[in-house]
């Protein structure tokens, strides 16, 4: 700012910054400031998701933000996500936690969609069966490629 300079906003409320602002003000430069704060984006509530979605990354998290909402955030699943295999690591007390999920089961209504918190990481996990099928079908034309000319 200005008249009085860096100030660091991290771990603080918009009103303690707003308080923080008129004080400093109010020392050299204005009688009675008043200082409001509006917060544009927060970087430290976001959410780690990473393995097999189509977009993994941070992403913000929003209020009633949900495991389903998070997946679609990050475009989808991919084509080799495995939808029994989703796991959510999160941080309580400083202890560590896992769950794991399954989306398919979710999208069904078998089960809520977790909510999901700040500082969570979502792992999505890989389907060897999906990646094994599709070499598989890739290769196919080839291996029939030598058994029809033999049948002409």
């Amino acid at each position: 700012m200005p008249l009085i300079g860096t100030i660091d906003a991290s771990g603080k409320t918009a009103g303690e910054l707003a308080r923080l602002i008129e004080t400093s003000l109010r020392g050299r430069y204005v009688r009675n400031p008043e200082a409001i704060v509006n917060i544009k984006s927060s970087v430290s509530q976001v959410v780690t998701v990473d393995g097999q979605v189509v977009e993994p990354g941070l992403y913000p998290v929003t209020n009633q933000m949900t495991l389903m909402r998070v997946i679609a955030s990050a475009k989808g699943l991919s084509e080799y996500a495995r939808q029994d295999d989703v796991v959510i690591l999160r941080t309580v007390n400083g202890h560590k936690m896992a769950g794991l999920y399954n989306i398919a089961e979710v999208r069904r209504g078998a089960y809520d969609d977790p909510l999901i918190y700040a500082n969570d990481v979502i792992i999505v996990g890989d389907s060897p069966q999906r990646r094994l099928f599709r070499d598989f079908v890739s290769l196919s034309p080839l291996l029939a490629g030598p058994l029809i000319a033999i049948l002409q």
